[in-house]
């Protein structure tokens, strides 16, 4: 078999990457043989090339009597982006095909795909501010509570290699299995902790004491960290609402460049007012920033949103 030219082999090792980051319990030698239709000595040695390339690359516990190899965190996913062709293609098929069931599921896969495209861009937009900020060009101004260095090294470690944690929480010591991290003013730990069942609980970090990384491993199986997110509004979880919210024209400009949550959708009103619909749970946490934006911004709907805030609004207005 005649060799293939260099870049050909540098397009394949990174279209592996990408099929590697694609599966939740990573590829086997056999996955690489039977997709690049290679001999199982190059399918090591394309293996060996990522493991050298991408040091978050490692070995993934699985039933499976074959070794998997799997990204143990989502460091290339800003890499895959969709350019417009792609998608162009897509939408060629649905004009091809006569069958109404294909042609929706379709639509949806290519919202999807366009979805997942704005937020890549979004994430590239926040490195560029990060970078920024590094180089001492921008500030990040916002109330947060301070969490020291050192427990976010032991936390992140522990994600990476899937490893218990043990700490101090609300004066009881506390055996962890971390899932992830939501930040924003304050930072909180997605976790399981096995002695209260098998549920996933949220633990505001900054309240630890003494949090480190144990030598005990544990599998995450299917779990995910977006999905789970994009239940709350937040980190509270709890019942969805179906949320719709209409600002005023005056703020609709601001509004449309804001990203309330990631299930958002918006649409401009003839009246110059915006909507902005998203399903999430954490009636608390909506009403706490539905607040922010004063009088330009009010609840069409639930019902019972609107309660909760009415009821809000006038027990902090009895303090007074």
């Amino acid at each position: 078999m005649q060799d293939k030219p260099r870049y050909s082999r540098v397009s394949d090792i990174l279209d592996l990457a990408i099929f590697m980051q694609s599966k939740s319990l990573g590829i086997t030698i056999s996955d690489i043989m039977e997709r690049y239709n290679v001999s199982r000595r190059t399918a090591e040695r394309m293996r060996d090339s990522l493991l050298n390339i991408f040091p978050s690359i490692d070995e993934i516990d699985t039933a499976d009597a074959q070794k998997h190899w799997g990204f143990i965190n989502y460091s290339i996913n800003s890499l895959i982006t969709l350019d417009k062709e792609e998608l162009i293609g897509l939408e060629n098929l649905i004009k091809r095909t006569t069958n109404k069931e294909i042609k929706i599921q379709l639509r949806k896969t290519i919202e999807k795909l366009q979805a997942i495209n704005i937020k890549n861009t979004l994430t590239n937009e926040e490195n560029i501010k990060l970078l920024m900020q590094t180089q001492g060009h921008a500030i990040k101004q916002i109330p947060q509570y301070k969490i020291d260095i050192e427990t976010l090294e032991e936390v992140k470690n522990a994600l990476s290699q899937s490893k218990k944690l043990v700490g101090i929480y609300h004066n009881k010591k506390r055996i962890l299995e971390p899932l992830g991290l939501i930040y924003g003013e304050k930072t909180y730990l997605i976790a399981h902790e096995k002695a209260k069942g098998d549920d996933i609980y949220t633990y505001t970090l900054h309240k630890f004491k003494n949090l480190k990384m144990t030598e005990a491993k544990f599998k995450k199986h299917n779990f995910n960290l977006q999905e789970f997110a994009n239940r709350s509004f937040g980190v509270y979880q709890g019942e969805i609402l179906d949320v719709e919210l209409e600002f005023d024209k005056s703020l609709a400009i601001e509004a449309m460049d804001y990203n309330f949550h990631p299930t958002q959708t918006i649409k401009k009103q003839k009246n110059g007012n915006l909507l902005v619909n998203f399903k999430a749970c954490g009636e608390r946490e909506i009403i706490w920033h539905i607040f922010k934006w004063g009088k330009g911004c009010k609840i069409n709907k639930p019902e019972s949103l609107k309660e909760t805030y009415k009821n809000y609004l006038k027990e902090n207005l009895d303090n007074y």
